[in-house]
């Protein structure tokens, strides 16, 4: 372990292939909605495999959080990152290869998978590697970085589609990642230390394999029910989705009172904070990630956008996303307030799209539509900001590991289910022939879903848990992040 008298020489480099690392995942989050439509039209499949793209990445995410963390303390944080660098680029080499829609987003959930193994390695090596004092500093640069991507991917994702880079077209989104892998992989080898956990620490795998089966089972019947008719299976899954968490808890209860180490504290359920903030963030994120899946399907499908057209018009919504980044670190004292003015805000700018989209019709422009998309992403900073910080006042000292790594993989869960859901309602809809009318319906059942979140707000603490230093042996997960992964 690293002496804190004596920051680790190579801190500074360490912190950039950390960074490289962070920027592969959360471009590889944003690419598929601006490219899935090209993509479908070069491989084929039908309208669930738009879906599964974005899916089969989050969900394969959402599991692998719940136990990346924890695989860092057993095996150490530099060896579990290289491996989950290696397996992510190449997952994305098989992405950049696939020659049909099984086969990408197989190596989609590859990708999702190893990159849950990676990044919760990087964050608690950054609290080894620096002292408290430069700490601040080094989580700052989170912030611009992860807000550049997230202005810049969709952006870049659209640019490759088009340029069509040595007759690679849309495969250049996945083939970019291997220098950005190779720098990570290089980097990591020649610069991050090795830590492992002091605590003997065992990993829960029943109760892994439990939360996959029952998270899985709930997304696969949403994506592929609609294409099928809603066959009687369909809902039978749903239902054994249901009994399989029921014995996930029945699990972890009594493992938990066996005196060994839990993958969720039982304790944490029985708190209203933290249920509520699983409320919270499964509502939030659905509608977050539905609303550009369809956004960006509606723009190149019904509007004739180009993919780097429709990259373009998403900017708007990136920008405020950052400006409500920065801004709500001086709104702190107002607690969950902030999450209300930012769910307002957030259901005024979808319903002002709904507005504008019904004023220009099929002529709309991204210029007419970048004032609503503003405040819709300013609302979305707004809440994203202080959820964790906010749910996690609710919990003692012991559970903000385990708290913290389900609040991360409740994110991507709800971004699974956002694509599943509202890109179910979507393509429902489109069978009238009506892509406007399809896209206005959806955007007004996401206002639905806001107002279940406002009001799982109040279930929330009033004001949000105190920044204090991390216990050094405690376990850190993707959570423990100075900002939230931005999962559109």
């Amino acid at each position: 372990m690293t002496d804190p008298a004596a920051p680790y020489r190579w801190r500074w480099v360490a912190l950039a292939v950390i960074l490289a690392a962070e920027v592969m995942d959360l471009l590889d989050s944003l690419v598929t909605n601006v490219a899935a439509p090209a993509i479908r039209a070069d491989i084929g499949g039908g309208e669930s495999t738009i879906q599964w793209l974005g899916a089969a990445y989050t969900l394969a995410m959402a599991i692998g959080l719940i136990t990346g963390g924890r695989l860092g303390d057993i095996f150490g944080r530099r060896r579990m990152y290289l491996v989950g660098a290696v397996g992510f680029t190449l997952g994305s080499i098989a992405c950049g290869l696939a020659q049909g829609p099984e086969q990408l987003i197989a190596a989609r959930a590859v990708q999702g998978l190893l990159g849950a193994v990676m990044l919760p390695q990087g964050f608690g090596m950054l609290k080894e590697m620096f002292s408290e004092k430069e700490q601040a500093k080094a989580f700052g640069l989170f912030g611009p970085v992860m807000g550049l991507s997230t202005v810049g991917g969709p952006i870049l994702a659209g640019w490759l589609v088009g340029a069509d880079l040595w007759g690679t077209g849309w495969r250049m989104i996945f083939l970019i990642n291997i220098p950005l892998g190779l720098f990570a992989v290089a980097g990591g080898l020649a610069f991050l230390p090795e830590w492992k956990s002091a605590r003997a620490v065992r990993l829960d795998l029943v109760g892994a394999l439990l939360a996959a089966a029952g998270s899985a089972l709930i997304i696969f019947p949403l994506v592929q029910g609609r294409e099928h008719g809603w066959p009687a299976w369909a809902f039978a899954l749903i239902g054994l989705a249901v009994a399989v968490f029921a014995v996930f808890a029945w699990y972890e209860n009594r493992i938990s009172r066996g005196g060994r180490d839990p993958l969720v504290e039982p304790s944490l359920f029985r708190k209203r904070g933290f249920s509520g903030g699983m409320v919270l963030g499964l509502f939030f994120f659905s509608a977050m990630t539905g609303f550009w899946l369809t956004f960006s399907l509606y723009t190149q499908i019904g509007l004739h956008y180009s993919p780097f057209k429709a990259g373009l018009a998403g900017i708007p919504s990136s920008i405020g996303m950052v400006v409500a980044f920065v801004a709500s670190q001086s709104l702190v004292k107002y607690g969950r307030k902030v999450i209300h003015g930012g769910l307002i805000a957030m259901a005024a700018g979808v319903g002002g799209v709904i507005l504008t989209l019904g004023l220009a019709g099929e002529t709309v422009t991204p210029w007419q539509l970048a004032p609503a998309l503003a405040v819709t992403g300013l609302g979305m900073g707004f809440v994203m900001a202080p959820f964790f910080d906010t749910v996690l006042a609710s919990v003692e000292n012991h559970e903000t590991g385990s708290a913290s790594g389900t609040l991360t993989s409740v994110q991507q869960l709800g971004a699974a289910l956002g694509t599943a859901i509202l890109g179910t309602v979507f393509f429902e809809r489109v069978k009238t022939g009506n892509f406007l009318r399809a896209e206005q319906f959806t955007l007004g059942f996401e206002i639905a879903m806001l107002v279940v979140v406002f009001l799982a707000v109040f279930l929330l603490p009033k004001h949000a848990r105190p920044q204090e230093p991390a216990d050094a042996d405690a376990p850190v997960t993707d959570a423990d992040a100075p900002a939230e992964k931005v999962a559109v």
